[in-house]
């Protein structure tokens, strides 16, 4: 499976897992506390729709494009970040993960935004360049998982959005959250992995529920059929989520199906209790 980010920005997975990644900083903005967040996959930070990558698969159209414009009480605050980035007009660029959280980071807050290839990372420091809140480091993010944690700050979230190339990318993943989890226990960690077929993601999901966490929910959110051909939807796991985050998604997950209003929409939040 391979999940680079230029190729898929805004399509439909972009929208379920970006809404939840502001969800999750918005509980981390209720406290005056300031808080750091960790990228680990960051991409370049943000996206021109029209660019000959995004052209080529053209996912937007079935994903933001299809709730620009739409009313969707829960992910109100994503779609805001969105239609701020394309200032009132038409739908032409997509902010990535770094670029929604740079519009949430107060003045004490941070963001460290980590990516491997060349050409990202050049143009992610490019981007935030004028930035005080934002670093932005040119390594791997499974190594950086382990450098940055725990943060000064106490509080946070790592998010962890790998664009599953590599063939050992399940393990690589488990290893390294299982390590950074033991180093700092209260973090929030979210990980989005892509599902086209239930056999591509069982490994991971078996990995991740054995990690030794008080409490992790996984999400998922689906449009279309699991065929192992196109991509039929996304989850994302979240360790040590906050208090009632379950009731939270669910809400999220009705108003995403209504708006999609897929015949092959599928939500469904699982509970993975080990207290």
């Amino acid at each position: 499976m391979n999940y680079r980010h230029s190729y898929h920005a805004g399509n439909h997975a972009e929208v379920f897992k970006h809404s939840v990644l502001v969800l999750l900083i918005e509980h981390l903005l209720k406290k005056s506390r300031p808080f750091m967040v960790l990228d680990t996959h960051a991409g370049p930070g943000m996206y021109d729709l029209g660019s000959a990558e995004a052209q080529k698969t053209g996912e937007a159209v079935e994903g933001i494009g299809r709730v620009f414009g739409k009313s969707i009480p829960t992910a109100e605050p994503y779609l805001k970040i969105v239609r701020e980035f394309n200032q009132g007009s038409a739908l032409r660029y997509y902010p990535g993960s770094p670029g929604i959280v740079q519009v949430l980071l107060r003045d004490q807050d941070r963001l460290i935004a980590c990516e491997l290839r060349d050409d990202d990372a050049a143009i992610l420091r490019s981007n935030f360049k004028n930035d005080r809140r934002v670093s932005v480091h040119h390594r791997d993010g499974y190594e950086a998982m382990l450098a940055f944690v725990p943060p000064r700050e106490r509080r946070g979230l790592v998010f962890i959005d790998p664009p599953f190339e590599a063939p050992d990318e399940f393990n690589r993943l488990g290893e390294a959250l299982t390590s950074a989890v033991q180093k700092w226990p209260t973090g929030i960690f979210a990980v989005w992995y892509p599902i086209k077929d239930r056999s591509t993601i069982r490994p991971l999901r078996r990995r991740l529920k054995e990690i030794e966490f008080g409490k992790c929910l996984s999400v998922e959110f689906l449009l279309f059929p699991e065929d192992g051909e196109r991509l039929a939807g996304s989850g994302m796991t979240v360790c040590n989520p906050p208090w009632n985050f379950d009731e939270v998604l669910e809400d999220l997950g009705a108003d995403l199906l209504t708006a999609f209003a897929s015949p092959h929409g599928r939500w469904a939040v699982d509970r993975q209790d080990r207290e």
